[in-house]
Order: structure tokens, then sequence, then C-alpha cells
């Protein structure tokens, strides 16, 4: 009976201490849940309920911070029932199911950002037939593929991990990411060869797309008015900031489940809070303040609020 429980189960071993800290825990992550869940659906609303924010633009905007709120409930929930749990553990089949979900959102956060650079190059390139371009139905369409072609993309590695043998039962993490591949008893060439051909269509070639995009617009810019460099700005550079910040933290993430042996659990325990705390809480935090027209709402919001 043990021996199958050890099949079917496996030990996310990432929380250090977690009988002495466990509401230090419980407390941090519950707040940094729901500050998600409510800054990312108040800009969403905003958008929503605002005739003047319904533009391609903004619409990209809304379907990341959707994003970030399902990525984030992807993690958060089984989390927090972790810490206040004896054991900290977690099927197999589910592991994979986070597995899956937390790449296939973290994929598409990519796909998104890079749908945005585009909407901005189309804009600033392509003044005239902007309208043409970014019709509804085009906007649709890129929204679906955003979410569509990195879910497909990790259909293959999940359905191969799904069928390995495994010898391994504990991991040194939170949750369940590349470190699954640890519980092996045989390393797969196919995993690793499909993991790298995932790597560079979801997050690599979409990045190189945005760093493309974005040199060109500020290259026309810089050599336009005053005004122009002034209007790119505040379109550009949020989307730029998440852009950077969001790739820093997804190369954090393949480093450290590389090196995870090499580090501290304490360390790996920091490093993977980073990566799914900043990123969900930054996005809104970026657009709602640098983005002029949200800006506008979210302060007529809040100073409604406060009179009430």
């Amino acid at each position: 009976m043990d021996e199958e429980l050890n099949v079917t189960y496996i030990t996310l071993g990432g929380l250090v201490e977690v009988h002495k800290h466990r509401y230090l825990y419980f407390m941090i992550i519950f707040i940094a849940y729901v500050l998600i869940i409510c800054s990312n659906t108040t800009i969403v609303y905003l958008i929503w309920i605002h005739q003047n924010l319904h533009e391609p633009m903004y619409i990209f905007i809304a379907a990341l911070l959707i994003n970030s709120v399902l990525y984030s409930t992807n993690i958060y929930p089984k989390l927090l029932m972790d810490i206040l749990s004896e054991k900290q553990i977690i099927s197999y089949q589910a592991c994979l199911c986070q597995y899956y979900m937390f790449y296939s959102l973290g994929g598409s956060e990519f796909s998104l950002l890079s749908a945005m650079a585009y909407d901005r190059y189309v804009s600033i390139f392509k003044p005239l037939q902007y309208p043409t371009i970014m019709r509804k139905t085009t906007v649709c369409i890129i929204l679906a593929l955003a979410w569509l072609f990195p879910a497909c993309h990790f259909v293959s590695t999940v359905t191969m991990s799904a069928n390995q043998k495994l010898c391994h039962f504990t991991l040194r993490v939170i949750l369940c990411n590349n470190a699954i591949y640890k519980l092996h008893c045989v390393s797969s060439r196919a995993i690793y060869i499909f993991g790298v051909f995932n790597l560079l269509n979801v997050a690599l070639i979409p990045v190189l797309f945005i760093i493309f995009t974005y040199t060109k617009i500020f290259i026309i810019t810089y050599r336009s008015s005053k005004e122009v460099r002034k209007k790119a700005a505040e379109t550009c550079l949020p989307h730029l900031l998440v852009v950077i910040n969001y790739s820093l933290l997804s190369t954090y993430n393949v480093i450290i489940v590389r090196l995870e042996s090499d580090i501290p659990t304490i360390a790996l325990l920091i490093m993977t809070l980073q990566g799914v705390i900043y990123n969900p809480l930054f996005n809104p935090i970026i657009y709602g303040l640098k983005m002029r027209e949200i800006s506008k709402h979210l302060k007529r919001l809040l100073s409604r609020d406060t009179m009430n």
C-alpha cells in the first residue's frame, strides 16, 4: 500500500521549516494572492466599463491581466493548502496538470506581450491603416492564438512525462515546474528536445520579435517631434518594462531549476516566490500608473470610493 502511495503522490519539500513558520508563510501568500486578484481585476473592470478603453491596446492589456489571475490561481490555492497541511503532497497527475498550466499560461504571457508590441508597431508605422488592420475580428484571432499556441506546445511534454516511470518522489520546490523531470528514472532525450523546442517557440522568438519591434519604434520616434516621442514613451515604455521584468523572471526560473541541487532550499524558496509574486503584482501597477487613460479612470474610481 505504501509503495502504491509513493508511486501516486509527490512530496513538495520546498517550504523551509513550514511547521515553524506556517502562519507567516500563509499570511504572506494569502495577502499576495488577494492583492493580485484585486489589482488585476480592478484594471480589467475599468477597461470593461469605459468605452474609450475598448481599443486593441487596452483589450490586450486586459487579456494580459486576466492571464496573470489565471496563472496565480494555478499556484496560490494549492500553495495555501500545502502551508496548512501536515504533509505537502500532490498526486503526480495533478502535478503534471499544474506544470502544464504553469508553462502554458507563462507562454501566453509572452504571446500577449508580442501582440501588444505588434499593435504599437502598426499604430506608429501604419496609422492610417490601423483601423483596417486591427479590426475586432483580428484582435479576437490574436487573443485565441495567444492562449492556444502555448497550450498546444506543452501537450507533448506532459504526455511523455505522464508515461515515464518514476524512481524519485520528492521535489525541493513549492510548485510543479521543470523539476518534475528529476522524478523520472531515466532522462528522456525526446522530452529534452521538445522542451528546448517549446522554449524557443514560446519564449525566445516572441522576445526577439518584441525587441526588434520596439527598437524600430524607438528609432523612428527618436527622429520625430517631441510630442510623438512623448506619446510613444507613454504607450510603449510600460510594455517594455513588463517584457524586461517577465523575461528576467522566466530566465531565473529556468536557471534555478537546472541548478536546483547546487542552491540551498531557502534560496530556492525565495527565488521561486519572487517569480510567482512579482510579475502578477507588477503588471497592474505599471499599467494602472503609467497608462494615462487607465490612470485617469483609476484615480476617479479611487476618489469616488474615498468620498463614499
